[in-house]
């Protein structure tokens, strides 16, 4: 790209994204013609959502575990509309998947325009039923932008049974490929509606041999689409590190959660707050309350995750949820971890969480 820039824009990089392209929908299962890379799921999201058109009195549904970027995604297009968004209150411990079912369906009403819903929290780490909650509010007219920034590499994914109008993806995270790499997927019927954050070229390309919605998310302007193209080598190493593949890394991941989430659970003294079946590679735990005080960074900031890190050497997001003090610890598990890591976490749990009266 930087030795022969023209070459590699003009000639080289369709079909380069055409081949990463088609890998990634194998992995996924997904129709390559609706796939697009973005930078990451939150960009996914935020060109379906620029690309809707909402009027005054709608009413956009989405769940009190929605990720807060994408929330802020939601009141940004539901605002400019004089919309409203309505958010299902999904408890956190929770005893099935059916309770996240009905909680959905029970917000529900006849201005329901979209949904905004996880496959995979981000800061409770829940598995959410996506393909019953998809059909339920596909039968009532409802369309259903799925936030799977978690699901790839994580789950044996397949978008297209999912059946949801709109789905983005990351590939930076559980298929460890270089940041900067996610998708949006759109299905066929919804795809003439969805543009790209950035308009470009492709808009008005009269060009017949690929279709508007690729020429559009295709080329957004001169970037480095590396990350993109480095995602077929990701699936495939990652897929070849046990002898079984990719299933048997999900597996093994799942397990290390679950075994993580009960090494804290004895320490901590408290219960699992989820089935094990609503669970992948992540697991989150209620944790004493932290400061009440505004965070200073846009992320993670709570300083007793700091003290983790640099007294014990561990990190671990300390998560503000539902809303501050109120708090969560999220644990992650990829091959490169033992159940020693979660020991050493737990320790300094312990130690970090005991009240100052009582560690002097």
């Amino acid at each position: 790209m930087e030795r022969e820039p023209v070459q590699f824009f003009v000639r080289d990089l369709e079909p380069l994204l055409d081949s990463a392209r088609q890998a990634l929908a194998s992995f996924i299962g997904a129709d390559p013609e609706g796939l697009a890379f973005v930078p990451n799921a939150t960009a996914g999201v935020n060109a379906v959502l620029r690309s809707l058109h909402f009027r005054a009195g709608d009413e956009l549904l989405t769940t009190n575990h929605a990720y807060n970027a994408c929330r802020n995604s939601l009141e940004f297009a539901a605002a400019k509309a004089n919309a409203r968004v309505i958010v299902a209150e999904v408890p956190f411990p929770l005893r099935a998947a059916d309770e996240a079912v009905e909680r959905v369906m029970a917000k529900v009403s006849p201005r329901t325009r979209l949904a905004l819903l996880d496959h995979v929290t981000s800061p409770t780490a829940l598995i959410l039923p996506i393909g019953e909650l998809v059909s339920a509010l596909g039968e009532r007219g409802i369309e259903t932008l799925v936030d799977g920034a978690h699901a790839p590499g994580m789950l044996a994914l397949d978008v297209q049974s999912v059946g949801a109008s709109y789905y983005a993806g990351n590939c930076h995270k559980w298929v460890c490929a270089p940041k900067g790499a996610g998708f949006l997927y759109v299905r066929e019927d919804r795809r003439a509606d969805v543009h790209p954050l950035s308009i470009s070229h492709g808009m008005n390309s009269r060009r017949k041999d690929r279709s508007r919605f690729r020429l559009e998310f295709d080329w957004t302007g001169t970037d480095d689409p590396s990350p993109y193209l480095c995602v077929p080598e990701a699936i495939r190493f990652l897929g070849k590190l046990l002898p079984e593949g990719w299933g048997a890394l999900m597996r093994r991941n799942h397990q290390l959660a679950i075994d993580g989430r009960n090494i804290l659970c004895e320490s901590l003294g408290i219960s699992p707050p989820a089935p094990d079946h609503m669970l992948g590679s992540m697991a989150a735990l209620p944790i004493a309350d932290g400061s009440p005080e505004p965070a200073k960074s846009s992320l993670y900031a709570d300083p007793q995750q700091i003290e983790l890190l640099d007294r014990f050497g561990v990190e671990v997001p300390l998560v503000p949820w539902p809303d501050p003090p109120k708090r969560l610890v999220r644990i992650s598990a990829q091959i490169y971890n033992q159940p020693s890591e979660y020991q050493q976490l737990a320790a300094g749990l312990l130690e970090v969480l005991r009240p100052k009266s009582a560690a002097q």
